[in-house]
Formats: C-alpha cells, structure tokens, sequence
C-alpha cells in the first residue's frame, strides 16, 4: 500500500467513525452547527498557540482535532441533504485550481509576490467570490488580524507606499495626533486616534514581514514569564508583591531578563 493510499485509508476511517458516532452517541447525536461554533473557535486558538510554540506533537493533536470539527460539519450538512463531505472537497478543489493558473493553466507567475499580486483579481472574477476586494475579510476576525488583512488585500491591489520607510512618518503622525487627543481628554477621539496608531503600525509590521499577532503573543508570554518570576522571588521573600518597592520589582524584573539571555 503505497503513502497516499494509506492517507485515504485513514480518512476513510474516520468518515466511518464520524458515522458510528452520529448514529450511537447521544452526545454527538444531539450536536449542531451553533453548538459546535464556539468549541471549533477554541480549537482553532489551540492550534495557534502550538504552532507558535512549533510543538509538533501538539500541531499532529490540534489538527486532527480541528479535521474533526470539519468532518462533523460535514456530517451535518449531509445529513440535512445540503452537502457531504466529498461536494467540500470538489469546492475546494475547484477553488485551487481556479486561483492557481500559473500551476495549472497558462499564466506565469515565478515569485510569491507575483502570486499574492494575482489573487484578489482572481478571487474577484470568481463566480460565487467576492465583490469587493476587502470583501473577503470574515468581520468576526480578532481586530489585530482583521487590520493585517484589510491592509495585504489593498496592498494586493497597489494601495501602498512606494517606499516602505515612508510608513514611520505616518506612525509619527498618528502619534502626535493621539497626543494632541489626550491633552484634550476627548475619550471618544483619544480612542479613534489610538486606532489609527494601531493600524499604522500593524501596517509597519506588514511592510517589514512581521506578524503582528504573533509579535504580541511573544510579549504577551515573556511578561507572563517575567512576572512569574517576579511573583516566586515575592513568594520565597514572603513578602506581598503589593508591599514590594517598585525599586526592587524593577531589579528582580531586569534579573528575570537576564536570565533568559
């Protein structure tokens, strides 16, 4: 039996499964489309964090996982006489095909760039696709996200720098904007401004081949990492961290960053 057809073998399995679940579980049984969302949403989040951690293992456990929540969608959809399993399979192929003409048609396309620059022409002549070309944006996007693709779609298009140093003095500009906002206290404009600063510099991550999303995940968990520590020495001490010198927090801070050099 060669690779691929032990591949289909095990995918066949689990279509089976899928079925034997559906029929004899009661708890599988009773699942819908709107019970299932929000455990598909978790799911998803726990493959993005083993995928930033690059734990294969948890990847290997979190995709299957996820594969199941596609299978069972499927399931019911088939179940509802609207589609299976195989009419998401020949969608999706299609849709390759389609958005690939370079691989499977006559056009060139001999760089990523090229590709991506492809993309939301195709995606607009699509039957069934989009109108618009930020239309494709799914509106339940976390924000940081969402801003990162509403700006690589308009990029795809030529709405860009030319230059992409030009994006500091827009970051600088927002910046006196939210200044000026804040002396004023005007909460509702303080918050406007505070969003354009965000997405400019969202767009500085993009121009610089940044992932903005996983840059601030990697923060997120260094200070997790140093306020543990912080929170150990407070606990060793036997002292409160609210009755800790904001001196010595700063000290045992910087030592936590130096140990992990």
């Amino acid at each position: 039996m060669t690779g691929r057809e032990e591949q289909m073998k095990a995918f066949g399995q689990l279509l089976d499964i899928m079925d034997e679940l559906r029929e004899k579980c009661p708890w599988d049984r009773k699942q819908t489309n709107e019970s299932l969302r929000s455990n598909t949403i978790e799911e998803t989040y726990e493959l993005c964090d083993a995928l930033i951690r690059d734990d294969n293992e948890s990847i290997k456990k979190e995709l299957g996982d996820l594969l199941l929540h596609i299978v069972f969608y499927a399931k019911i959809g088939e179940e509802k006489g609207a589609f299976d399993i195989k009419e998401v399979c020949d969608t999706l192929c299609k849709k390759l095909i389609f958005r690939h003409p370079h691989v499977f048609g006559t056009d060139e396309a001999n760089t990523p760039q090229q590709v991506e620059q492809s993309w939301e022409q195709i995606k607009l002549k699509e039957k069934g696709g989009n109108k618009t070309v930020l239309e494709g944006v799914p509106a339940a996007l976390p924000s940081i996200v969402k801003a990162h693709r509403i700006q690589d779609k308009a990029r795809n298009v030529g709405f860009d720098w030319d230059e992409r140093e030009q994006v500091w003095d827009k970051v600088q500009e927002e910046i006196g904007e939210l200044k000026a906002e804040i002396a004023a206290m005007d909460a509702n404009r303080m918050e406007d401004e505070f969003g354009d600063l965000f997405f400019s510099l969202i767009n500085a991550a993009r121009l610089y081949k940044i992932n903005p999303d996983n840059a601030l995940e990697r923060t997120n968990q260094k200070f997790i990492k140093r306020f543990n520590y912080l929170e150990a020495y407070a606990n060793q001490c036997e002292q409160s961290l609210k009755a800790m010198p904001l001196e010595e927090m700063e000290r045992i801070w910087n030592e936590a960053k130096k140990n992990e050099e």
